[in-house]
């Protein structure tokens, strides 16, 4: 079900201030100024597939702004790719100045700051995935961002009617298809930063990095299945273990770390969720992999400080304006390789429980 956030009942003079606090807290910290002097008018829904989010964006004429300032209070690094549904826009990042009309696309990295001048009413579809997910150099990323892509034709043409498409029914899937489909959003977005970053030419580690961007997604795209294991991966793409360890030799993790880490991140992020039927740790832990409940406990207080429980009050109490005080936990605290302390490259799910 959409999260939907809109001025519309707000009163007038708390509009912006209101409209600042929902962007920024849907897309990632930014201040948002509007280009008019009468009431204001925006409204935003957000959809989740698995770790991709998709957002439709309304609103009267405004510039929004992400400064170093807000970077610093994010910790997540985020690609975002927009689609330019009615009006234009102004947008700059990393030095480049491009005008986006209606139909074109515009990648942007949230962890350099940019800009976006919306002169008149305008509406936006604004796709948002991890950086990591990607498996593209961060080189390719910097040469793409700050150009708006026209959808005319070539691959842009393909790629315009799908994410139209999948940002107006993004409520209509259930998780196994959501989750299916983000893989493949990545394989595009990848694809799409790829082909606009070496025009015609062809990098030589292309091979390497098109195997290693297949083997996250199935990561990604498998986290529920408690099996999901370095000789599983392997197994599923024709490789050797030891090839796939060769893989990650680059990547800062290995591949049982990184398991790991994704199911914890999944979650930490479910547990987080408001609802009136929250899901027990039990059973969020189970939904993504974690077969033993005291193993997940230990893993999930190695990486965050806190259990589980202490987890959800805290987030809890923050979504309500107030502190839990008997957390101490940072919010937003970046989750540390937690999987070293139990052994990296086996069966994540298959762990011995540690004696600590």
């Amino acid at each position: 079900m959409s999260l939907v956030l809109t001025t519309a009942s707000v009163p007038d003079r708390d509009k912006v201030a209101y409209w600042n606090d929902a962007v920024s807290r849907t897309l990632v910290p930014m201040t948002v100024a509007p280009r008019g002097d009468g009431p204001f008018d925006g409204r935003i829904a957000t959809d989740r597939f698995g770790y991709l989010q998709v957002s439709t964006m309304e609103a009267d004429a405004e510039r929004v702004s992400r400064t170093p300032a807000l970077i610093a209070r994010s910790s997540e690094a985020l690609v975002a790719v927009g689609v330019q549904i009615s009006g234009t826009a102004t947008f700059i990042q990393d030095g480049r100045r491009s005008e986006v009309g209606e139909g074109d696309l515009v990648v942007y990295d949230t962890t350099r700051p940019y800009s976006f001048d919306y002169p008149q009413r305008f509406a936006t579809h604004v796709f948002q995935l991890p950086r990591r997910t990607l498996g593209v150099p961060d080189s390719d990323i910097r040469q793409v961002t700050g150009n708006a892509i026209g959808t005319g034709d070539g691959f842009g043409a393909m790629l315009l009617p799908f994410l139209a498409t999948l940002a107006s029914s993004a409520d209509g899937y259930p998780p196994a298809v959501a989750n299916r489909l983000a893989g493949n959003v990545v394989d595009l977005f990848a694809t799409l930063i790829a082909e606009r970053a070496h025009p015609g030419g062809t990098d030589p580690d292309t091979a390497r990095s098109h195997l290693l961007l297949r083997v996250r997604d199935h990561i990604n795209r498998n986290l529920g299945d408690p099996d999901l294991s370095p000789e599983s991966i392997a197994q599923t793409h024709r490789i050797s273990v030891r090839y796939l360890h060769r893989l990650f030799e680059g990547e800062g993790t290995t591949v049982g770390r990184l398991i790991q880490q994704r199911r914890l991140e999944e979650c930490s992020r479910e547990l987080a969720r408001r609802g009136r039927t929250a899901p027990t740790v039990s059973a969020v832990a189970q939904r993504w992999g974690f077969v033993n409940p005291a193993h997940f406990s230990r893993a999930f207080r190695a990486a965050y400080g806190v259990s589980p429980r202490e987890w959800r009050t805290l987030r809890t109490a923050q979504e309500d304006g107030g502190r839990s005080p008997a957390v101490t936990v940072a919010p937003g605290t970046v989750p540390k390789a937690a999987a070293d302390v139990h052994g990296a490259d086996r069966p994540v799910a298959d762990l011995p429980p540690s004696s600590g």
